[in-house]
C-alpha cells in the first residue's frame, strides 16, 4: 500500500512518518520537498502530486494554524485549509484514494458546557476556524472515501508546545497568569498519529466507517490547571522553580486577534464505537510527554 502524507514536519505529521510506516510505503512530503510539491499555497502543484503517485491513502497534515495570523491573512489561510485540500479530495476521488484530513474544535462557536457533537450546528469565532470548516467541506464534497478528525489542544514533545513554555517561565518568574475559562482535553500528536493508523487499517476493511469524527483525549481541564500540573510533575522530577504563585484570570486579560472558545470540549463516542478503541485521560499523555523531556533534559 502506498500512502501520501502532506505536512511531515509538524506536530502531527511527525508522529504519522512513524505510526504509518508499517502500514505501507510512505512518501511524506512537507513544504520544501523538491521531487513532488508538497506547497498547499500551490493547489495545482499538490493535485498534480497526487496524479504522480496515484496512492491508496493520501494523509493531510498539513494547514495554516497561526490562529492570530489568519485574521490578516484570509486569504492565504483559505488557500492552505480549503483550496488546496479541496484541490486534493477531487484527485483522491478520480483514483478512489481514501483522503484522511484533520479539522478543529473552532469549526464551532464556543458557547455552553456540553461537549460538542459531529452533528452540532458549526459557527466559527474566527477565520482559522471559518477556513478548516471550508476545508471540512470540500473534503465532503468531492471524496466519498474519507475520514475528517476534528481535535484540540494538540501538543507534541518535538518542538514548542504550551508544556514548554510554561516550565521555561515558571523558572524566570515567581508569579504567573493562566487562563482558567477554556475548558479542552490536551492531545498528544502521538494519540492522534496512532489512532489515525489503526482508522485507516479498519477503514480499508470496512468502508462503512467514512465520515467525520471528533477524536481527542479524554477527560477536561483548563490552561491554568494544566499548567499546575505541568508545575507539579516538574517538582515531582527534581526541577528547581522560581514560581510561588499561579492566578487563575479569565480570556479578557490576554486580548488577541482572533476570539478563542471558552468551551473546546469534544464528544469522542462515535469515534470509540466505530472503532473499537478508549481515549485515554489528558493526563495520561501529558504525564508521558513531560517524563521524556525531564529524563532527555531538553529543557
Amino acid at each position: 500500500m502506498n500512502i501520501l502524507l502532506f505536512g511531515k514536519t509538524g506536530q502531527v505529521g511527525w508522529e504519522l512518518q512513524r505510526a504509518l510506516a508499517p502500514l505501507g510505503k510512505v512518501i511524506a512530503l512537507d513544504v520544501r520537498s523538491e521531487e513532488f510539491c508538497g506547497d498547499f499555497s500551490n493547489p495545482h502543484g499538490v493535485a498534480e502530486t497526487v496524479r504522480r503517485i496515484k496512492p491508496d491513502v493520501i494523509v493531510n497534515a498539513a494547514a495554516h494554524t497561526a490562529v492570530d495570523k489568519a485574521e490578516s491573512e484570509r486569504d492565504f489561510a483559505q488557500l492552505l485549509n480549503a483550496t488546496s485540500v479541496g484541490a486534493i479530495a477531487k484527485e483522491a476521488a478520480k483514483i478512489n484514494a481514501w483522503l484522511i484530513h484533520y479539522s478543529t474544535d473552532y469549526v464551532f462557536p464556543g458557547t455552553g458546557e456540553r461537549p460538542w457533537s459531529e452533528t452540532d450546528e458549526t459557527a466559527p469565532l474566527n477565520v482559522y476556524g471559518e477556513t478548516k470548516l471550508a476545508g471540512e467541506n470540500a473534503v465532503q464534497a468531492h471524496c466519498l472515501n474519507h475520514l475528517i478528525f476534528r481535535t484540540s489542544w494538540v501538543y507534541a514533545g518535538k518542538g514548542n508546545n504550551f508544556a514548554k513554555t510554561m516550565l521555561r517561565l515558571a523558572k524566570e518568574r515567581s508569579e504567573l497568569s493562566v487562563i482558567n475559562d477554556q475548558f479542552g482535553a490536551p492531545t498528544g500528536a502521538e494519540l492522534l498519529a496512532d489512532c489515525t493508523a489503526h482508522a485507516i487499517r479498519t477503514a480499508l476493511t470496512n468502508p462503512e466507517v467514512a465520515g467525520l469524527y471528533h477524536l481527542v483525549a479524554s477527560g477536561t481541564t483548563t490552561w491554568h490547571d494544566y499548567a499546575a500540573l505541568v508545575f507539579e510533575e516538574a517538582r515531582k522530577a527534581g526541577i528547581e522553580l522560581a514560581i510561588k504563585k499561579l492566578n487563575a484570570v479569565e480570556t479578557s486579560a490576554y486580548p488577541t486577534p482572533a476570539r478563542r472558545p471558552h468551551n473546546s470540549r469534544l464528544n469522542t463516542a462515535k469515534f470509540q464505537d466505530n472503532f473499537g478503541l478508549v481515549l485515554p485521560d489528558w493526563e495520561t499523555g501529558v504525564k508521558r510527554m513531560l517524563a521524556e523531556m525531564f529524563t532527555s533534559a531538553s529543557l
